[in-house]
This record gives structure tokens, sequence and C-alpha cells, in this order.
């Protein structure tokens, strides 16, 4: 299934704007692809980059992984509680909150990029896994109906947004 499938009820309000970003690749491969992508990416910023502020009090390239990191974290924890037909309405997640309360900025990037592979590799398996019919269940998070299916598509196009802000006020 590729993005531009999902149904209208499977998602609302903000995350269509990064299911757009995913772009038409099938999900279980983006979820790959998009990794290696982001990797290679990553491996060719200059080292002085990454602890870089384009503006005071803006998040660094090692702030903005983390917050890559955290933000899969808990889509997938959402999808997970959607796939088992959790009905209870999740909350938002104030970001600032979480990227004030890291220590990104004293580890290396290999550390945060490890993280993140390793990360990705338990989302993606844990797609895997999943039947058609858990794919599509719904929930709520942040006041927002959405699929699980979307979940994994607003965690690529997370990823593919904050790559594309590297490029245009980092690099």
């Amino acid at each position: 299934m590729i993005a531009s499938q999902l149904l209208e009820n499977e998602y609302s309000g903000h995350f269509g704007t990064y299911i757009r970003e995913a772009g038409e690749g099938k999900l279980i491969e983006e979820l790959e692809i998009s990794l290696h992508d982001f990797i290679r990416f990553v491996q060719n910023i200059p080292m002085d980059k990454f602890d870089y502020r384009y503006a005071e009090g803006k998040w660094t390239i090692k702030d903005i992984i983390q917050h890559i990191i955290d933000t899969e974290r808990i889509f997938a924890y959402r999808a997970l509680r959607f796939s088992r037909n959790d009905k209870t309405p999740l909350p938002s997640f104030e970001e600032d909150d979480y990227a004030n309360n890291t220590e990104s900025n004293k580890r290396s990037i290999q550390d945060l990029l490890t993280e993140l592979s390793a990360l990705r590799h338990s989302t993606l398996l844990f797609y895997k896994s999943l039947s058609e019919d858990q794919l599509k269940r719904l929930g709520t998070a942040s006041g927002n109906q959405i699929s699980v299916r979307a979940l994994g598509f607003v965690i690529i196009g997370h990823q593919k947004h904050h790559q594309k802000v590297f490029e245009e006020r980092y690099l």
C-alpha cells in the first residue's frame, strides 16, 4: 500500500503534512529505504555542522535526530495500541519538552544513527507482523483520528520533512 491509497477517514489534522511527505513508496519498503537514505545523507554532513544552530533557540542537527527518534517511538507506540484495538484516546506530546530534556549534543553522531537504525528495525518488524485488518484499525491521537498504517507513513514523512529542513537551513 502507498500513502495516496489511504482513505479519507484514516487521518486528519496535522498528520496529513507528513503523509504527503512520505511519497509514493510502499509502506514496508519505504520504512526501510528511507532509513538507509537518511543515514547516508547524515554521514555526508560535515562534522562541524552537527552542533550548528541556524538561529538562537533552534535545535542542532543532533537535537533533530534525537527528535526523530523520540517521535518515531511515540508514533510506533500509538500504532501498537491502535493495532491491538485499544480505543483509549492518546494525548499529544510537547516536542520542546522532550528536546530540552535530552543530552543529544553530548552524543556522537554515530551513536544517534545507531539508535535510530535499531529503532527503525524494531518498527519495521512490528509493521511486518500486522495483518491487513490490524493496519486499518483506527485510534485517536492528539485529538485526531488516525489508522495504524497512516502512522507508518507519518513516521516516514516526519523523517523526510526534517531531512529537507537540514538541506534548507543547516547546509
